[in-house]
């Protein structure tokens, strides 16, 4: 295809995919539960955070969280005790267990109190084409408080050469403008021209097979590639492809 014919097949299949119908099997569903700012971009990291294995138990495990924390996220991660904390013992999905879980709350809490909150947290690090240095930054934030090593797994580091897949996943949610009601776009502060994809084993192989990747690999240096590539087709929106190449491949096995 030629560039041309590949932003219009690909305009196409967003089109296709960017609709209501893709909720109901993805974890975004899960900050569409709420309406308060922070419930939605708490229960977003939080969910967004667990989001690789089985679609089915991604959900079933983010909602599992929210029932933990009462449903109102927020509220919990301000103004949870010790007995609070002791009700997620029993959570564990694959290697996130009730001890993650645990400091993720503490984290977020101070995260809040003393950082004023996530979207500040993310947006302070911004570059006009890239949000990798500041998933990085923010990084460091997060685990600025006393935790257990296992637990920094949990959050990629762009600079330390990973895709930082689902933290861009988050991004998406959070700052895209989508008039089709899928991704919330409720921080203003980040531009959705500085998004990146989110690059997994999916949206890599379909990305290979039209030519937009050539690096075998699904790290940062793979994702710079198509950050490129899909900024020349879209440069405003370039995340919206991430509902082509993820539907090309998880549900047409393109």
């Amino acid at each position: 295809m030629t560039q041309s014919e590949l932003k219009d097949f690909l305009d196409e299949k967003v089109i296709q995919y960017n609709t209501l119908d893709f909720i109901e099997s993805d974890p975004v569903q899960i900050p569409h539960l709420f309406s308060q700012k922070e419930d939605i971009e708490i229960a977003g990291f939080l969910s967004a955070t667990i989001a690789w294995g089985n679609r089915t138990m991604i959900i079933k495990n983010s909602h599992r969280m929210m029932d933990l924390m009462g449903n109102t996220p927020y509220d919990f991660v301000m103004s949870h005790t010790d007995s609070d904390l002791e009700r997620l013992e029993s959570f564990v999905h694959r290697t996130f267990n009730s001890l993650d879980f645990t400091f993720f709350i503490q984290s977020l809490q101070n995260i809040y109190k003393n950082h004023s909150g996530l979207e500040a947290v993310f947006s302070q690090y911004q570059e006009p084409h890239s949000m990798q240095k500041s998933i990085s930054e923010f990084k460091k934030t997060f685990f600025e408080i006393p935790h257990l090593t296992r637990t920094e797994k949990h959050i990629s580091d762009p600079l330390n050469n990973s895709a930082a897949k689902r933290i861009n996943m988050y991004l998406r949610w959070m700052c895209r403008q989508d008039n089709k009601g899928v991704d919330l776009g409720i921080w203003k502060t980040i531009s959705p021209a500085a998004l990146s994809c989110p690059l997994d084993v999916h949206s890599g192989n379909v990305a290979r097979k039209l030519g937009l990747l050539s690096r075998k690999q699904n790290d940062a240096k793979a994702l710079t590639e198509l950050d490129i590539k899909l900024r020349e087709l879209d440069a405003i929106d370039p995340a919206k492809y991430d509902f082509a190449l993820f539907g090309l491949g998880v549900f047409e096995g393109f």
